[in-house]
């Protein structure tokens, strides 16, 4: 038979308003599924967290774009219909095996949330319940302590991605209004109170519910710092208690990262539920809420980070000491292609982000085993090449990590990788060197370019080009080519090891910039790297030895 697909409200962000029902599905479910940006950070998994139970399957889905452009064909809407096809697809797949599948939507499923793109896709062909949450609007009026409407009033919710004119048309024709979608989106929506001429009676509610709320004057508020889970209200009736504004300048501590979710962790209401679940069990071991119970000695001893490098792509490549490492890990952390690289195992944990994240993952890791866990933090080829090894050792230096074990283990490099299809270019002394300047202004980097060129070393070369930034190869190659002959020998070794894997030789003077792109790696050779056939070597003799 097939499963059921279950959308979870879990409400506006303290797990401590995620309803009776909600917990124990969250808790009973084969396949936890929810969706988050492409940093990794789940808000929703971070609400459920206390619910849910080891050994659960999940389902991480990556929003493709948020609010950035996309090169889609389709553009913006292009790309988000065919994530949510795939999305649907992928918890077809559990569907059609049996399994039942929660999926997480802050709020209520469907007000304004993405659970209603997988209900249409999925609702005719599996029995699907919806369970309804709390939404931010009820939970912002209880953060005003006011009523939204009395009587005969009439609440307009709106959201902020409306043109001003439109948004201060409806404003104007209503007792009451709730405008969301905030974020980039204020400064237009403050407008339009203002034009309505109801900025005066607005306030803004910030991250309703939880440890981090915040509650301003809507015109008092700085348009430069509004997140996208914050609402403006305009209560109908005019408050007769005073509204517990915060005050000016004042937030509350950001959160930790998650102990066992993509996201964050909250001290206070997900405090207070996660000891309430561990707490008082019942005969068959659940906690209350029907939410799975976790043993006190599951989070009392320290476990550990361990990083690995699983090479640059063939999986014959990685070490058996990594392979028994991630076997042996309760949670793995890590950049979304590399996590994907590594088999799914029932009961671990996949923490995926971004490739842009790296402090904040590295933190994920080290609170996550501060609190019990095995964790693997995965790189490609060796973790200590560009990797996280010295994301994970540097945020480890930190105080608040005293006392977490942190190992690295080796991983067969992309340069060695690259080096031995072509033959032996990196048989003498060599320099590795990013051209990437996200981390460090390209004149280090033009710097260290030249250095290395004028002491004669062949060069591996990281990083050289993305799809924002390809003008620096051209750039390499004609600092080169001041120290370097033209016929040099380059190596172009792109995917190796994975199923698209090319590898070319070309001299240094034809070297063509739009054949590189982040997945190629170059390695220079140097005045006495050789082309023999379909082989390079460099030498180490020269021909005269200098004195």
């Amino acid at each position: 038979m097939s499963g059921k697909l279950w959308g979870i409200g879990l409400g506006p962000g303290d797990p401590e308003l995620v309803t009776v029902k909600a917990a124990r599905i969250i808790g009973a479910a084969e396949v936890i599924a929810f969706h988050s940006a492409r940093h990794g950070r789940s808000i929703s998994r971070a609400i459920a967290a206390p619910y849910m139970r080891a050994g659960q399957l999940e389902e991480h889905l990556v929003y493709p774009v948020t609010t950035e452009t996309t090169d889609h064909p389709g553009g913006y809407q292009g790309a988000i219909d065919e994530f949510y096809e795939q999305a649907a697809e992928r918890l077809a797949a559990h569907l059609a095996a049996g399994r039942s599948v929660a999926l997480l939507a802050a709020g209520d499923p469907l007000f304004y949330s993405s659970y209603m793109h997988m209900h249409r896709r999925l609702a005719d062909r599996f029995e699907a319940e919806i369970v309804p949450g709390v939404t931010s609007v009820s939970a912002a009026s209880a953060a005003l302590g006011t009523p939204l409407v009395e009587g005969e009033q009439v609440l307009t919710v709106l959201p902020g991605t409306l043109p001003a004119a439109e948004l201060a048309e409806r404003l104007r024709g209503t007792e009451a209004a709730a405008v969301l979608k905030l974020g980039r989106t204020y400064p237009a929506v403050r407008q339009a109170l203002a034009d309505a001429g109801r900025l005066g009676d607005a306030f803004y509610v910030e991250r309703a519910s939880t440890g981090r709320q915040r509650v301003l004057r809507a015109a008092d508020v700085d348009e430069g710092s509004v997140p996208y889970f914050a609402i403006a209200v305009v209560p109908g009736p005019k408050p007769e208690t005073p509204v517990p504004l915060t005050a000016e300048g004042v937030r509350a501590e950001p959160p930790r990262p998650a102990s066992n979710g993509v996201g964050d962790t909250r001290s206070g209401p997900a405090a207070r539920a996660r000891t309430t679940t561990g707490g008082a069990l019942t005969a068959d071991g659940a906690g209350p809420l029907g939410a799975p119970a976790r043993s006190s000695a599951e989070h009392s001893a320290m476990g550990e980070v361990v990083v690995v490098g699983l090479g640059p792509g063939d999986p014959n490549w990685t070490t058996p000491e990594v392979t028994a490492a991630l076997a042996e890990a309760t949670d793995l952390v890590g950049y979304t292609t590399y996590i994907d690289r590594v088999p799914a195992r029932p009961g671990q944990h996949r923490h995926a982000s971004d490739n842009r994240v790296e402090s904040e993952r590295a933190a994920m890791a080290l609170d996550l085993a501060r609190r019990g866990a095995r964790v693997a933090v995965v790189s490609s080829g060796d973790p200590g090449v560009f990797a996280m090894a010295a994301a994970v050792l540097e945020e480890a230096a930190d105080p608040r990590w005293a006392g977490v074990p942190v190992r690295v283990l080796p991983g067969v490099t992309a340069a060695h990788a690259v080096a031995s299809r072509a033959g032996a270019p990196l048989g003498h002394d060599y320099a590795t060197i990013s051209l990437s300047d996200r981390l460090k202004p390209w004149e280090v980097v033009a710097e260290r370019l030249a250095a290395v060129a004028a002491a004669d070393m062949a060069i591996a070369v990281y990083n050289p080009a993305s799809s924002q930034r390809a003008w620096q190869v051209a750039a390499m190659r004609d600092l080169l080519l001041e120290h370097r002959a033209p016929d040099t020998p380059v190596i172009l070794g792109r995917d190796v090891g994975g199923p698209a894997e090319s590898v070319r030789i070309v001299p240094l003077a034809d070297l063509d910039p739009t054949e590189v792109d982040m997945r190629t790696l170059l390695i220079i050779g140097a005045s006495t790297t050789a082309v023999h056939g379909p082989r390079v070597f460099t030498s180490r003799r020269y021909a005269t030895l200098p004195r």
